[in-house]
């Protein structure tokens, strides 16, 4: 098929005699859109650029014109154009309507209609950002029904394949990763990571790496870094390879200040975390910034020994709640006799999901106000017949006594955009003297509940008092006197030697913090010597030793008054003058995070289990899909509303599991 552009030369070569009439310069915007090419002798077609349809030019000596050749283009018929809607009125949309077959009138209009060049690649990019976003499964490009309706869209689209959008979903990560790398850039203090472990049906691990800090504006913050695939995850190098590649991938080698983790690590395991957080950084606690029980693990591990001591009459309330909730005439009679009998509770009953102890906790709440319902019920509906007696329901109050603190304490995790570590040494502070309360009473059900989980609070304090010491004296309200005080409710006799060392600890990592290099301290403009030098060396040889170190100086001054909304990083970022060594240290103490779980999980039994498809893909995929994601649904809040943005940065994105 010859183009235009070589009949025209043709001609140009022909005699004089055999050249047809010289015609005008087309000057109508169709040709904008259109090609003009001979199909047969004496027959030539317009072709449309966007859609490549043909439309009749000209046969022989006869011309159509271009009336169709707009219509095409002005209408709406082309699939590559898109039509800009006026509708700056609010009126309307008027709704598609077939065509019919009455003839209508030809109108010579002018439209500001805009040609859109199709982009493979960008369409490309955007489904594998679809993809990402919204969880869905790679292989959905090959399904018949996804491949039909991106051609009724656009039939010029080349159908991609699973390896394909694969390799566009990694590119996507790479190009986020980027992102982030730049966003990190300039971090004032140190990193803390928590270390999220996953299990899967196949005996793989993944660990969700989330790396937590305060920025430039004292603002704490947190982002996910990797999700690694440990292929043997029970071994004791498992969490310190995932750490240590963190580290490397990140350039975090000098800047690790904590490790928390909520996977049952042995004591080998927790030993071979410990030396990555001296990279660089000798001398920071001897390691003992990594915390071994994560807050929100410790809660749940209470909460399964509390229902553990329950189980047979949970059962009872569960099967009762059953009764209720799996028959709608049976609920209807249930609300009935509660109408009848006035009962004053407006708990709604609803079955647990016992991997989420706080379901249950929720189900015994409310079965325990209703009570006076269920006692009844049986005469209402005769098809009840497990009624719990007077002593299942004491018991049920027991438990529910037990687990209220614990749900109320965990309920901090997902109520607060940054619960900080000062809450939860209140928190477990006053769990373990409620437990030693209630191991001192005369009710031996009570007591044998309180006995199994004081245990393991005495574990976690051991384990993590130093932590939370250490940010509860970098609060102005509180400093070591309610270290002080509270110590000695909890050890007793030992108190003076538990205060020992956290005091030992809060200046030894200060002065780990005073030898490093301080950007604050003044300098000579322009390198040189302002004739004070020796002067300096004097005074610090004469009155050094006298002096008080800001640690010493911020101790020693009176505690502000509790006031209930008090923002604690806010006070120091307007003391960092003040106290420009000491605020750097309590930047780095104030955003080591008490809990690894991830906002959506803070109740959970057990160890999470990555979905079986996932878990199908190569371990590199797997962490592109679920990195992307969180960062672009970021990056969307973040340009959406600046609320939207904090609220996401304070809550880890759900992954289907």
């Amino acid at each position: 098929m010859e183009t235009a552009l070589e009949v025209y030369n043709d001609t140009e070569m022909r005699s004089p005699e055999t050249q047809p009439i010289k015609r005008r310069k087309k000057k109508s915007k169709v040709w904008d859109y259109f090609t003009i090419e001979n199909v047969q002798p004496d027959c030539r077609r317009a072709f449309c650029k966007g859609c490549n349809q043909s439309f009749a030019y000209s046969n022989g000596t006869k011309v159509a014109g271009t009336s169709h050749l707009k219509r095409h283009i002005d209408k709406g018929t082309c699939p590559a154009i898109v039509h800009p809607q006026d509708n700056d009125n609010n009126q309307p949309m008027t709704p598609y309507t077939p065509k019919s077959d009455t003839p209508r009138r030809r109108y010579r209009t002018q439209t500001n209609s805009t040609y859109v060049a199709f982009d493979q690649d960008k369409c490309r990019h955007e489904i594998a950002k679809m993809i990402i976003m919204h969880d869905y499964p790679l292989h959905m490009v090959e399904h018949p029904g996804f491949i039909s309706f991106v051609h009724s869209l656009q039939p010029h689209f080349d159908t991609v394949s699973f390896n394909n959008v694969q390799g566009d979903c990694v590119a996507t990560y790479l190009a986020e990763k980027q992102n982030v790398i730049k966003s990190l850039e300039g971090i004032p203090g140190r990193f803390c990571l928590t270390l999220d472990f996953w299990t899967s049906k196949l005996n793989l691990g993944y660990v969700f790496i989330t790396g937590h800090f305060i920025d430039s504006d004292w603002k704490i913050q947190k982002k996910l870094l990797n999700v690694l695939m440990e292929s043997y995850p029970e071994s004791d190098e498992a969490l310190s390879l995932a750490v240590a590649n963190c580290v490397s991938e990140w350039g975090l080698e000098g800047k690790l200040f904590s490790v928390t983790f909520n996977h049952l690590a042995s004591k080998t395991a927790v030993e071979n975390i410990r030396p990555l957080l001296c990279i660089k950084n000798p001398g920071i606690l001897d390691g003992q910034l990594v915390i071994g029980n994560c807050v929100a693990q410790t809660f749940s591990s209470l909460a399964k020994d509390v229902l553990d001591k329950g189980k047979d009459v949970i059962k009872n309330i569960r099967d009762s709640v059953k009764h209720v909730k799996t028959s709608e005439s049976h609920e209807e009679r249930f609300v009935e006799l509660k109408e009848q009998l006035q009962v004053p509770s407006n708990k709604v009953l609803s079955l647990d999901d016992q991997m989420q102890w706080n379901t249950t906790y929720k189900m015994l709440v409310a079965a325990s106000e209703l009570k006076e319902v269920f006692s009844c019920l049986d005469t209402a509906d005769p098809d009840y017949k497990q009624s719990p007696s007077a002593e299942d329901w004491r018991q049920v109050e027991t438990l529910c006594t037990f687990l209220k603190p614990l749900f109320e304490a965990a309920s901090t995790l997902q109520s607060s955009e940054n619960p900080s570590a000062v809450t939860f040494f209140h928190e477990v502070w006053k769990t373990q003297s409620d437990m030693s309360r209630a191991i001192a009473g005369e009710d031996p059900y009570v007591a044998g509940i309180a006995r199994t989980m004081k245990e393991k609070v005495d574990k976690y304090w051991r384990d993590c008092s130093l932590v939370l010491a250490m940010a509860v004296v970098m609060d102005p309200r509180f400093k070591m006197k309610l270290v002080e005080f509270s110590f000695s409710k909890i050890f007793g006799e030992d108190a003076g030697r538990n205060i020992k060392t956290v005091d030992d600890g809060i200046h030894e990592l200060f002065s780990e913090y005073m030898a490093l290099p301080s950007p604050l301290k003044p300098t000579s403009e322009g390198g040189k010597a302002d004739g004070l030098s020796d002067f300096d060396t004097y005074i610090m040889e004469t009155t050094g030793q006298n002096l008080k170190s800001e640690l010493d100086q911020y101790l020693d001054e009176t505690l502000l008054p509790r006031v209930q909304e008090f923002d604690v990083l806010d006070w120091w970022k307007q003391n960092k003058l003040k106290y420009p060594t000491l605020s750097k240290m309590a930047r780095d103490i104030l955003s080591i995070p008490v809990s690894a779980a991830a906002f959506d999980y803070v109740f959970d039994m057990e160890p999470r289990e990555m979905d079986e498809y996932k878990t199908s893909l190569r371990p590199e995929t797997v962490e592109a899909l679920i990195c992307a994601r969180e960062w672009l649904l970021e990056s969307d809040a973040s340009s959406s509303s600046p609320s939207a943005a904090a609220q996401m940065s304070s809550a880890t994105v759900k992954t289907e599991a």
